[in-house]
C-alpha cells in the first residue's frame, strides 16, 4: 500500500512534514498495529487531519461546491474518537463570478464552523483552477470574500486555509496576518513539483500541503533505497520552499 509505506520510511518524519489529510479508508486502517492517526502523531510526529468533502456539483456561477455531507455530524464524531486534529474539504472556482465565489466561501465557512463545534480545526480549500482564464480575478474576489468570512468568527475559531499559489505573490498575506488564521497552506493544483516550489518560494510564510507533487516521483515498483532517496528529495524541496 503506497501510502503506509511513505509514512513508515524514515524519511517521513515530523521535522520536515507538519500534517498529513488522510481518506476516511486511510483512518479506519491501522499500521505497524496502531491506528493511522495514532501512529502519524505518536511515531513520527506528524500532525493527522481528514478529508471529509463527498465530492463536487456540477458548475454554476463559475464555481463547484461540495455535495451535500449528511452523515458529517457522525463522520466528525469518529474523527475524534480516532484521534484526528483537524478536516479539509475542497471546492473549485473556475471563473470570476463574485456571486459563485461568496457561494463556495460561505459554504466553506458554514462546514468550517460545524467542524469547529467538534473541537476539529478545519482546513477551508476553496481552490482556484490554475487552468482559469482570469485565475488573478478569481483570486482578488476569493482574497475579499475569505476576509469577510474571518470577520464574522468569534475569537476562539481559528481555521487553516488551502488555497492556490496566487498569480500575485504574497496576495494572501492579509489572511495569513489575520488573528482567526492558524496557517495558510498551498495546495499544488496540477504543477509540477518544480513549479509548485518554484511559485511558493515567492509567498513568505505560505507552506506547501501538495499531494500528486509530493509523491511525484515515487512508485511502488521502486527498490526501497531509491524509494526513499526519491522520498527525501521531495520532501527536502518541498521542506525548504516552504522556508521562505
Amino acid at each position: 500500500e503506497m501510502r503506509t509505506r511513505i509514512i513508515v520510511n524514515p524519511m517521513y518524519h515530523g521535522a520536515r512534514i507538519v500534517g498529513a489529510i488522510l481518506f476516511e479508508q486511510t483512518m479506519d486502517r491501522e499500521i505497524c498495529g496502531k491506528p493511522t492517526a495514532r501512529y502519524l502523531w505518536e511515531e513520527k510526529k506528524v500532525v493527522p487531519f481528514l478529508k471529509i468533502d463527498k465530492g463536487l456539483l456540477d458548475e454554476k456561477d463559475g464555481v463547484q461546491l461540495m455535495k451535500d455531507m449528511p452523515q458529517l455530524d457522525a463522520l466528525l464524531d469518529r474523527a475524534v474518537a480516532a484521534g484526528i486534529f483537524g478536516t479539509k474539504e475542497r471546492s473549485v472556482i473556475k471563473k470570476a463570478d463574485k456571486a459563485g465565489i461568496q457561494a463556495i466561501v460561505d459554504q466553506q465557512f458554514e462546514i468550517g464552523r460545524q467542524v469547529l463545534a467538534k473541537g476539529l480545526v478545519p482546513i477551508l480549500e476553496p481552490e482556484v483552477d490554475i487552468k482559469a482564464a482570469d485565475k488573478d480575478k478569481c483570486e482578488e474576489l476569493l482574497l475579499a470574500a475569505l476576509m469577510d468570512g474571518l470577520a464574522k468568527l468569534t475569537p476562539e475559531q481559528r481555521v487553516i486555509f488551502k488555497l492556490t499559489i496566487p498569480s500575485k505573490p504574497n496576495l494572501y498575506k492579509p489572511v495569513m496576518e489575520h488573528a482567526n488564521t492558524l496557517r495558510v497552506v498551498a495546495l499544488s493544483g496540477g504543477y509540477s513539483r518544480d513549479d509548485a516550489c518554484k511559485l511558493l518560494a515567492e509567498n513568505a510564510g505560505m507552506i506547501a500541503s501538495f499531494s500528486r507533487a509530493f509523491s511525484e516521483g515515487l512508485s511502488a515498483k521502486q527498490s526501497d533505497e531509491d524509494f526513499t532517496a526519491t522520498l527525501d528529495m521531495s520532501t527536502e524541496m518541498i521542506y525548504q520552499a516552504s522556508s521562505t
